[in-house]
């Protein structure tokens, strides 16, 4: 199923499962971790690369050519990531929430077959209706504790530029970056 995305910096269409068109709302729960190519994966990644078709995966790892996959320049990469951010927000039309688990974390995603052993042990759950903010949290989060561990993922981030994806779905208008935590216990 091909998905509009007139106002993108890297691709026009994004390409999600055809089972999308089989919902009118959607929950995505992510596991809050490093990631080997996006720095960081959270709610934005889940919602680009989680609900791309096979093909769709591809399209974005090489921001609209697929056989680049591997080799795309990295922001271009984080770009096509905001952009499929973009278009599935438009598709539900606000008929999103977003939960982020952050324990355990490791600087490699779970798509990883060998993944590196958690380092971080348990900040929390977040949720919002505005993924930037929720991934933005996140991020700040890490920055801010006090888990020794910290260091190798924050070093992740920084290498990969993660928080580029965050600064270009902001830019698209996929929500905002400035949040306020409200603890509930």
């Amino acid at each position: 199923m091909e998905l509009p995305v007139p106002s993108g910096k890297q691709i026009k269409v994004n390409y999600v499962g055809s089972h999308l068109k089989n919902y009118d709302s959607m929950l995505v729960l992510s596991h809050f971790k490093g990631h080997q190519m996006g720095g960081f994966g959270g709610a934005l990644k889940n919602l680009s690369i989680g609900v791309a078709s096979s093909y769709g995966k591809a399209y974005i790892h090489g921001a609209g050519e697929p056989e680049k996959i591997w080799t795309c320049e990295q922001d271009k990469f984080l770009e096509a990531m905001a952009d499929a951010d973009k278009s599935v927000m438009d598709y539900f039309d606000g008929k999103i929430t977003f939960i982020n688990v952050m324990n355990n974390m490791s600087i490699d995603c779970d798509c990883n077959n060998n993944p590196t052993k958690p380092e971080i042990a348990d900040i929390g759950i977040l949720a919002s209706d505005d993924p930037v903010a929720l991934d933005q949290a996140c991020v700040d989060l890490v920055y801010q504790a006090d888990d020794k561990g910290k260091a190798s993922l924050i070093k992740r981030i920084e290498e990969k530029h993660g928080i580029h994806t965050v600064e270009a779905a902001a830019d698209l208008g996929v929500g905002v970056r400035k949040y306020k935590l409200i603890k509930i216990k």
